[in-house]
């Protein structure tokens, strides 16, 4: 019988002289299919180790079925991809993937070059949280590792020590800042609880920026020590690729070195992206220059409407600033919605400014923003001018310093990805990756904020850098999981949340089959003082269908981090309704809240609250 899709007997002999004329005369022969994902991800492999190879796609030839019968009895392997090299059999997909991971198929290619040991076990560019977690951990696994890390410094000149954003221009900066304004708060609420002071009390710039600066400097020091302290080598340089499995490590002073690894991760982070308008990089700051300007910046204009920007103008104002931020459309987009109109409306109230409907960007021909400088200083004087998303109105105003904080770009552009073929998304600069990590080249992985669609949290990336070492180099099949991951907006009355935004729940699971349950609450703290009744809010979203489960946890209130983080593993857990209705609260505390909640918003009962 002729095989499937073939009308008459085949020529046995002859396709079987085919197929060996086929392996003989090609240095890697592919027997595949147009549509096989496997298929597809040897030829990657091949493609990233810059080896040209021949493929038959057998579903697009007229033979396809009987050549793929004559593979079978030739190799006992009826699947493809059927891969040979030199006119040695290797394989399937994971085969081949094998025979390159231990050096085999380099062999087999007789390429002297590719058999070459290589300087490194693991090179990681980047020497942020995630890159730094990775290193140690392989390391310590007994792989032979550097790490690259280079600032480039800001329009302004700004740059800093090893350790990445969270620790030099963010988390770490951003919530010491935060304290300094929460302590003004506290100052003023301490009158009520019987302290008395007589003399005006003011900050001082100055004085909280050294020591902030002092205290990271220590930490850029730590990881230093702890790098040197596991072997790991560290190159101040910046890293590009120059050809597969080696890059080129340029220094301040322009010296260039060479370097080859096994295996690369990319740990390269984000920067502020700018407007793109006039006097945006010459008169304008970003997050990356805030944490150490050595000046007080004076009234300030925040344009964008991310957390970075809530943050900063939360603090700023906390400061005693005069603060407004320019929004261009909704708050924190990707967060709870109803949550970041209550982080505004709050911010309101607190003095800070918002203009709504401004896009702070240049689009085609009718919305500009520009900046002008009108007097230099430390800070200057600059005059805004923008005009209105909704119509002719433009707005004018002079502020002493312009933060701009409109999102982020990945900075993976100029690190030579397109010399060995790694793929990434040309809207955003992002990396795609599979469930390991892995970019399209097979020994390029990549963590943290660049990877495309994946959160962009310093202890996501901590996690990934850590277990992506142990599943390189110490046997571990453990991968990231990034569903449920708790994190908090520092704004200046605190927004953490875990699991899913209200509006994404209604997308994924649909209205009529969620639950939410919501509070209002009134921190014991805050009674005394007699302020802000009413406006600490809490809700959790249940799946009805799925045993009233927590998909959703939100919380606005004083330490909403510390709250949300016991939670998040709760919650990890499996956690339901039943759950927290069965959980003794700790009293008072705001995190009891979520113990106490029975009123649910389909209900349109009353939530507010007339004591602690």
């Amino acid at each position: 019988m002729p095989p499937p899709g073939q009308t008459q007997l085949p020529d046995w002999d002859g396709l079987k002289l085919r197929v060996r004329t086929l392996i003989a005369t090609h240095r890697v022969m592919i027997f595949s299919k147009s549509y096989c994902p496997y298929c597809n991800k040897v030829k990657e492999l091949f493609r990233s180790m810059r080896v040209e190879y021949y493929a038959l796609e057998l579903d697009v030839t007229e033979d396809g079925p009987s050549i793929q019968q004559v593979l079978a009895e030739l190799t006992n392997q009826r699947t493809v991809p059927n891969v040979f090299v030199n006119g040695t059999h290797v394989g399937g997909c994971d085969s081949t993937y094998q025979a390159y991971n231990d050096g085999s198929l380099q062999k087999l290619l007789g390429d002297t070059e590719l058999a070459e040991p290589y300087d490194y076990d693991l090179i990681i560019i980047g020497g942020g949280s995630g890159g730094l977690a990775c290193s140690k951990e392989a390391a310590a696994l007994g792989k032979k590792v550097m790490v690259l890390d280079y600032v480039v410094p800001t329009p302004l000149g700004t740059s800093w020590g090893l350790g990445g954003t969270c620790v030099n221009v963010g988390c770490i900066p951003k919530k010491l800042m935060h304290q300094a304004a929460l302590l003004g708060q506290a100052l003023q609420d301490s009158r009520k609880y019987g302290w008395q002071y007589e003399e005006q009390v003011k900050h001082n710039w100055e004085i909280m920026v050294e020591a902030i600066q002092n205290y990271i400097g220590s930490l850029n020091w730590g990881y230093r020590v702890s790098l040197r302290e596991k072997s790991v080598t560290y190159l101040n340089s910046y890293g590009e690729f120059v050809e597969p499995h080696k890059i080129k490590a340029t220094n301040r002073k322009g010296q260039v070195t060479y370097h080859t690894a096994e295996t690369f991760v990319l740990a390269t982070g984000e920067r502020p992206r700018y407007l793109g308008i006039p006097g945006d990089k010459e008169y304008c700051i970003t997050s990356d220059d805030l944490f150490s300007l050595p000046y007080c910046p004076g009234k300030t204009l925040v344009v964008g409407a991310s957390y970075v920007a809530l943050e900063c103008a939360g603090f700023l104002a906390g400061l005693g600033l005069d603060v407004t931020v320019m929004v261009r459309s909704i708050l924190l987009r990707g967060f709870d919605q109803e949550m970041a109109e209550k982080v505004g409306a709050y911010m309101e109230t607190h003095g800070v400014k918002f203009i709504r409907k401004f896009v702070p960007i240049k689009a085609t021909y009718i919305i500009f923003i520009q900046v002008e400088q009108l007097e230099q200083g430390m800070p200057g004087r600059l005059k805004v001018t923008a005009k209105s998303t909704e119509g002719p109105e433009i707005f004018e105003e002079e502020y002493n310093t312009v933060l701009i904080a409109i999102g982020r770009d990945a900075c993976t552009r100029n690190i030579g990805l397109e010399t060995i073929g790694v793929k990434i998304n040309e809207k955003n600069g992002k990396v795609p990756v599979n469930d390991e990590e892995q970019t399209n080249v097979p020994y390029v992985y990549a963590i943290g904020d660049i990877l495309d669609g994946k959160l962009e949290l310093t202890p996501v990336a901590i996690q990934a850098g850590r277990l992506l070492a142990r599943r390189l180099y110490g046997g571990s099949s453990t991968k990231c999981d990034y569903i449920n991951v708790p994190t908090t907006v520092f704004t200046p009355l605190e927004y953490g949340s875990c699991g899913l935004a209200e509006e994404r729940a209604i997308e994924e699971y649909g209205k009529q089959n969620l639950e939410v349950y919501h509070s209002l609450f009134w921190p014991l703290e805050w009674t005394v003082p007699g302020r802000d009744n009413n406006t600490c809010y809490a809700k959790i979203i249940c799946n009805k269908l799925d045993n009233n489960r927590v998909i959703g946890l939100h919380i606005l209130g004083p330490n909403a981090g510390e709250v949300t983080q016991g939670f998040a593993a709760a919650i990890k857990c499996g956690l339901t309704k039943e759950l927290l209705d069965e959980t003794i609260g700790i009293h008072p505390t705001c995190a009891e809240v979520f113990t106490t909640m029975d009123i649910t918003k389909s209900s349109g009962q009353d939530i507010t609250q007339r004591g602690c």
